[in-house]
């Protein structure tokens, strides 16, 4: 990232770990400071004190069910309360449950269906107010091949991932 990102706020999701963790830490090494949303405490307290010693930036830990929307809400509430307004919202937090649609399971469905699409569609709705007073605001949806292709094995996250592309087309306009 060549752009500086001094004192703007950013939301990472699904930041404990992974590609989350990777776009959470560039924005760090930006000057930005990045709320850190995983699952867990554990991780997204590890990535927040990994992100901190880097001495650029900052990174607080925040550890939310994406797929709960009053838990987003006030989890939401708080990242503002701490680091102030949000100008930029990576919604990455994803999870697969793969296996043929023939024997995936409801709860297969569901929580990749929550996870992926409901739990993008909370944030957004956690942050849409701040993100619309705030000038060069950005909404950052991680969706993925497989929700324009299909893949065997994979019916709920192909479904969540075009879900995805279509939610996102719809909050640009």
């Amino acid at each position: 990232m060549s752009e500086s990102f001094q004192d703007r706020v950013v939301v990472v999701t699904g930041a404990g770990r992974g590609i989350g963790k990777a776009i959470a830490r560039r924005f760090v090494e930006a000057g930005a400071k990045v709320a850190v949303v995983s699952r867990t405490e554990a991780n997204s307290a590890a990535t927040a004190d990994e992100l901190n010693a880097l001495g650029k930036g900052e990174a607080k830990g925040y550890a939310v069910d994406i797929s709960s929307t009053d838990d987003v809400a006030a989890v939401g509430k708080q990242i503002v309360d701490d680091l102030g307004p949000v100008s930029i919202l990576v919604n990455n937090a994803g999870v697969t449950r793969d296996g043929l649609a023939l024997r995936m399971s409801e709860d297969d469905w569901d929580t990749v269906l929550d996870t992926n699409l409901k739990g993008a569609f909370n944030a957004v709705k956690a942050f849409q107010r701040n993100l619309l007073k705030q000038p060069d605001a950005r909404i950052i949806n991680i969706s993925s091949v497989i929700g324009l292709m299909g893949n065997a094995g994979q019916a709920n996250y192909a479904s969540s991932k075009a879900g995805l592309i279509g939610f996102t087309k719809t909050l640009a306009k």
